[in-house]
Parts: structure tokens; sequence; C-alpha cells
């Protein structure tokens, strides 16, 4: 699978959809779309990682790396990250998780919850 990042807007919300591999050759490209998005004006992004079936550290580094970003904005960034058990669950999900570092984010379902503009219960 190539790796793909589109784009569309849900309201105030910018959303970024990435498909294939996040890593360390095609992270710079993701880090490069969220900086556009923020170049913008555009301070509450979405990240849509549902199609992302491989994460490495680099990917994580871009993930962290748009979390401040977006908070330096006084913004919000939400990722998508399907549910699921330990085979078809998000593997995005699970590598943040191994990482110990999940709970940085704020992590919706699919694309309508993480527009939904209250918050999710924990």
């Amino acid at each position: 699978m190539v790796f793909k990042v589109t784009s569309d807007g849900q309201g105030e919300w910018s959303v970024l959809q990435v498909a294939g591999e996040l890593d360390l050759v095609t992270s710079p490209m993701l880090r490069q779309r969220i900086h556009d998005v923020v170049a913008e004006g555009r301070h509450d992004l979405v990240l849509d990682l549902s199609d992302v079936f491989f994460c490495d550290s680099s990917g994580v580094g871009v993930l962290i790396a748009a979390r401040r970003l977006i908070r330096s904005c006084q913004g919000r960034l939400r990722l998508i990250l399907p549910a699921g058990g330990a085979v078809d669950g998000s593997h995005v999900n699970r590598v943040l998780g191994a990482l110990g570092v999940r709970r940085l984010f704020d992590v919706y379902p699919d694309l309508a919850a993480a527009v939904d503009e209250e918050p999710l219960s924990a």
C-alpha cells in the first residue's frame, strides 16, 4: 500500500486521513501536511489514523510534535484510532499504548465522534 494523506474539512475541524505505513520514510510527509494546515490558520485538527497499518518511532515522533505544535497555537488535536482487540485493533493505538504516550492524546473511534463538541468520556 502506498502512503497517502488526504485532507477534508468538518466544520471548524481540519481532517487529515492517513493511510499506509507511517515510518522514517513517510513521516516527514505527514509532518509537512500538519505544518501546512497550521500555517493556513487552522488549529483544530483531526488525524484519522484508521488506515495506518504500521507506525514506528518516527511516526510517533510526528504525532507528539503535532500535539506540541497544536497546543502552542491553543488548538485541539484529536486522533481517530479504531478500538478492538489485540488482533483487530489499531496498530497505532497499540504502539502508543506500549510506549506509554497514548494518554497524551484525545482518541476517538471514528470521525463523527472526533468532530462532536462533547468531550469523550473516559
